[in-house]
């Protein structure tokens, strides 16, 4: 049986996950401690470390909570990020969507994914989120062009997420142009570079 948070441990994780992402917000991600988090949320810093077990922790829960909203609009929500649109088109919907949360979200996963990069002997590729998306991804792709390597132009495509300079694009907030690039590659890769 799966025990119930209690109220107050509740309200603390919420507060914790408020004041991160409000920091990451206004500040580079390097100047987000845990100490500063545990200020801003008016809890010890002790109530962050037992509840998230480090600064690592701490990001990966706040990217997960992001992804997860991702998650449900790409199982439940309709389409074309939803069930019942062509793969291409909702290729197209997803990789948007990533950008525009990299965009919203670009300290945090910044962050994130320099928690990723530090903890030892973890690789990207091994992330929860990354491997749902790159399912994701690739899936799409296999339905849609089952002659390519669906896996490898999956990573190709999520790759250029942690490039700089598309990374930058989106700690600006510029997340059209990623996307419109997206949809370029995206219909090029379907139509077989037929017109």
């Amino acid at each position: 049986m799966e025990r119930r948070e209690r109220a107050d441990a509740a309200r603390n994780r919420q507060a914790i996950l408020r004041a991160a992402e409000e920091l990451l917000r206004r500040h580079p991600p390097e100047q987000v401690s845990v100490e500063r988090v545990a200020t801003a949320a008016g809890v010890g810093k002790g109530t962050v470390f037992h509840r998230f077990g480090s600064r690592t922790g701490l990001m990966r829960e706040l990217m997960a909570e992001r992804a997860r909203e991702l998650e449900q609009a790409v199982a439940e929500g309709p389409p074309p990020l939803g069930p019942g649109a062509e793969p291409e088109a909702r290729l197209v919907a997803f990789l948007a969507r990533v950008a525009e949360l990299g965009a919203r979200n670009g300290n945090l996963m910044a962050a994130h994914e320099h928690a990723v990069l530090t903890a030892k002997g973890e690789r990207r590729e091994d992330n929860p989120i990354y491997v749902s998306w790159h399912r994701h991804v690739s899936r799409l792709i296999a339905e849609g062009r089952p002659d390519v390597d669906a896996e490898e132009i999956a990573h190709m495509l999520l790759g250029t997420l942690h490039m700089e300079p598309i990374a930058s694009q989106l700690r600006a907030g510029e997340h059209e142009r990623l996307a419109a690039g997206f949809a370029d590659l995206v219909k090029g890769l379907f139509r077989g570079g037929r017109a």
